[in-house]
């Protein structure tokens, strides 16, 4: 089916806001609009979602490098249809739910999906890998220090930089909360693109940086990802939303259903891998994916 492509996507919801773009389910050739944050694993399954329903004679148009906030406004004002979220940004984010002093993912999962059904929003399925945040150093400098967990970092914070993505350093379930679990804080944190901060700490203007577990590159980069001893960090399970048009629509919810716990973390990093390093197109990616998956034709 046809596939629409919006042009340069950006951060504000005012940009979702075109004028029929969206004329959704009941059966095929309806438009449905797929929504991407900014990062590879973000295009990779934004394409997997739009390819299936495709196959499903749907005509899809893409939304990508849009913000958390943008992307959830998009889908309670039914401005974006169906995209990928994680259970921890929807608790602590959109939800404004306050932090577990122990973080049990199973009861998250719950609060999330019981929150976003208030707000018209369903979470159609898990998709079967978690992408964490974590704390990642260079290997031959945690080797030389004897660091392997975050509470290690306790000595050295006070002179280290620390690069995070765009939110990491503001949300209260990141920095803020690494301060408060283990009593420290870095001498600074600079926010900047997820796809930037690797080549960051190599050129040692970084000295951590704050990865996804699902990103191959912190083998590529020699980094070593320090364990998360005290449980700071809330568990990011990917999990599929729909707004009301496309979770009332039968046909859409069971072309997407396949997608439910099919995917797990080494998959996710496998074809992460073919983004970050092989330089392959999402679009690409996802189709050879669920071909070899046996979900749509070659």
């Amino acid at each position: 089916m046809k596939r629409l492509m919006a042009a340069g996507a950006v951060l504000v919801v005012a940009a979702l806001c075109i004028a029929g773009c969206s004329q959704i389910p009941g059966g095929g050739g309806e438009t449905v609009v797929v929504g991407a944050k900014t990062f590879n694993e973000q295009y990779i399954l934004a394409e997997m979602v739009a390819l299936l329903l495709e196959d499903a004679g749907y005509t899809t148009e893409m939304k990508a490098n849009l913000n958390d906030l943008s992307l959830y406004e998009g889908i309670r004002k039914d401005q974006v249809d169906v995209y990928v979220e994680y259970t921890g940004t929807a608790y602590s984010q959109l939800l404004k739910l306050p932090p577990m002093e122990t973080w049990e993912p199973e009861v998250v999962y719950a609060d999330v999906v019981k929150g976003l059904k208030a707000e018209n929003i369903t979470v159609l399925s898990r998709l079967g890998f978690r992408d964490d945040y974590t704390i990642a150093v260079p290997e031959a400098w945690a080797e030389e220090k004897g660091v392997t967990k975050v509470s290690d970092l306790a000595p050295h914070a006070g002179e280290m930089v620390l690069v995070t993505d765009y939110v990491f350093a503001e949300r209260e379930d990141g920095l803020p909360q690494v301060a408060k679990v283990y009593n420290f804080t870095f001498k600074e944190a600079k926010p900047m693109s997820p796809t930037l901060m690797y080549d960051v700490i190599k050129s040692g203007e970084a000295d951590a940086i704050t990865p996804y577990t699902t990103d191959t590159r912190v083998d590529l980069y020699d980094l070593r990802i320090l364990e998360d001893d005290r449980a700071a960090f809330p568990p990011y399970h990917a999990i599929l939303l729909a707004n009301d048009k496309v979770a009332g629509d039968e046909k859409a919810v069971e072309a997407l259903s396949v997608l439910s716990e099919r995917i797990d973390a080494d998959t996710m990093r496998r074809l992460n891998h073919e983004f970050d390093v092989e330089k392959r197109e999402a679009r690409a990616i996802a189709r050879d994916y669920l071909v070899a998956e046996g979900l749509i034709q070659g």
